[in-house]
């Protein structure tokens, strides 16, 4: 193959641009619910595809080839997101297609980016498939990044959490495991070039048996003994658009409580240390409803034991005194004081989402008559970067609320006041409130368990998941769900919190290691692009683009 422009005819054309949407749906299908792991290759299928020289622009063809395998990948992967335009259908619903297709075809922009880039280096022979992985991987983590990022379903999170791949990403993180699965996937496709692409498929093969028998020996060590801590997750199965009916507010309060007071699951178990409602349980300002004097909060005071707190997912109101009120969506402690119900500690999310929690640019937008999602006040204000929270009488937490969960590296490895130095004052679990309501039964509650499990590897510490509507789930420290509620099921699950493990190599040096495999994949292209100079290969191809 030259680096010369090859002419195709249009019908070719049409048919790879095929061919990448048909890519992206593959990989997709390979992440959870879905789990169709062999759709893992097409990622050496785009590889190949971008290998294509094409005329008369091969940059520009490397680009949209990219842009129609993210489309197809992203696609499959956020349709979801239209459920959320339909609670308010009168008012939003016409947003849906076109919320979609903005957002897949925004993060699929990404993917376009990264093709330029591997066809600009045009790597040669069968180890440019770690050229390859380093250009999309090296995408991946700036799609987590760039305008606040969204990193829902990264390809090194297509194995399902709790698995023997997915244990790497304790050592490397979600964004180094994609690099590791991007290289795995194309090293296999690339067996029928002569003997070294057989040798770096057998590498390829090595390394894929290395990722499950690690893993698994990591999952037959004996755990360690529970903390001591018993936790019961409210699950009330309560549908998004029932909180926009005033008529329900009590009887939404009467199900939460109902719950709350239930009797343990297991007879002659104790009463559970700590009850978590999800976030947004109560359809009101948290301000209103623990207001001294109110009914809500006689009610909740009346239904939590002496020694019980309760971790509920709210939004509070600050006054802004002359100028507009302050909103936060936030996760609060309370429970009994001496006398009466106290708040305990206040948590204020950090990560909002775009489009649902905040506009950027919100006075453009409402021009056209597109608002957030969650109609309070002007949005929430972002709190401070994710701290840990210490309460009395319960192991340091770190919460995570909702979208918060699909970032890698949230999680802090010291409580505040610490000093940073004594590693035992680490969190000892992660409490991930969400709101999956907004998406009813569609796969995004399904996958959003999956990428929030992979924050408990990470870290190595267990996660207790409340959401409304489901997948609520207590996970352990290898991501495991132990119990889960499904998609529209009402109750509760009374569960002893697992213990944490120790702290793992990814909460020591996050992306260092990914920033090392990367460096692998520029110290490859270095000699490529030096060779293809001199021949007037990649570099005048990127001169014609």
């Amino acid at each position: 193959m030259t680096d010369a422009a090859v002419p195709v005819s249009k019908a070719v054309a049409w048919r790879r641009r095929g061919l990448a949407v048909l890519a992206g749906l593959l990989a997709a299908l390979a992440h959870p619910p879905f789990g169709i792991l062999p759709g893992l290759l097409a990622y050496g299928w785009l590889m190949y595809l971008w290998d294509r020289p094409d005329a008369p622009r091969p940059l520009r063809s490397a680009f949209l080839t990219g842009w129609l395998a993210g489309v197809g990948y992203f696609g499959l992967g956020v349709w979801w997101v239209a459920e959320a335009f339909l609670v308010d259908a009168a008012n939003q619903g016409w947003m849906a297609p076109f919320a979609v297709a903005a957002l897949a075809g925004g993060l699929s922009l990404f993917w376009g980016v990264a093709g330029v880039i591997y066809r600009a280096l045009a790597p040669k022979g069968p180890l440019r498939v770690l050229v390859f992985a380093g250009a999309l991987a090296g995408m991946e983590w700036l799609r987590g990044h760039v305008l606040t990022g969204f990193p829902w379903n990264l390809p090194g999170e297509t194995w399902a959490a709790g698995s023997a791949p997915s244990q790497a990403a304790a050592m490397v993180g979600a964004y180094g495991l994609t690099w590791i699965t991007l290289a795995i996937a194309a090293g296999l496709t690339v067996v029928l070039e002569g003997a070294k692409g057989r040798n770096v498929a057998r590498i390829a093969v090595a390394v894929l048996a290395g990722l499950y028998l690690g893993g698994s020996l990591i999952l037959m060590r004996p755990a360690p003994e529970g903390s001591g801590v018993t936790v019961r997750i409210v699950q009330p199965n309560i549908p998004q658009e029932s909180k926009y009916d005033a008529a329900a507010f009590s009887s939404i309060v009467d199900r939460y409580l109902t719950l709350t007071e239930r009797p343990p699951q297991q007879k002659g178990a104790k009463v559970a240390d700590v009850v978590i409602w999800p976030e947004g349980a109560i359809p009101a300002a948290a301000n209103d409803y623990l207001a001294p004097g109110t009914w809500t909060r006689r009610a909740i005071a009346g239904a939590l034991g002496h020694n019980q707190t309760l971790l509920v997912g709210a939004y509070r109101v600050e006054s802004g005194g002359a100028k507009a009120d302050v909103y936060y969506n936030s996760l609060i402690a309370v429970g009994w004081g001496e006398e009466t119900l106290e708040v305990k500690g206040v948590y204020d999310k950090h990560r909002l989402v775009p489009g649902g929690e905040f506009l950027p640019f919100d006075a453009l937008w409402e021009k056209l008559g597109i608002k957030t999602l969650v109609h309070v006040g002007d949005g929430f204000t972002p709190g401070p970067r994710p701290q840990p929270l210490v309460l009395p009488g319960l192991p340091t937490l770190q919460p995570l609320i909702c979208y918060e969960s699909l970032f890698p590296g949230l999680v802090q490895s010291v409580a505040p006041g610490t000093g940073g130095a004594d590693v035992g004052t680490r969190p000892l679990w992660i409490v991930n409130v969400s709101n999956d309501a907004w998406f009813g039964a569609t796969s995004g509650p399904l996958q959003h368990l999956n990428l929030a499990s992979y924050r408990a590897i990470e870290g190595g510490l267990p996660m207790v998941r409340a959401t409304p509507t489901g997948v609520s789930a207590m996970i352990d420290a290898h991501g495991r769900t132990i119990a889960r509620l499904e998609p529209g099921q009402v109750g509760v699950i009374d569960a002893a919190l697992p213990a944490a493990g120790g702290p793992t190599l990814f909460s020591r040096i996050g992306d260092a290691a990914l920033a090392v495999m990367l460096l692998i994949s520029a110290a490859l292209t270095a000699p490529v692009v030096r060779l293809n100079g001199r021949r007037g290969g990649a570099l005048k191809l990127s001169r014609e683009a």
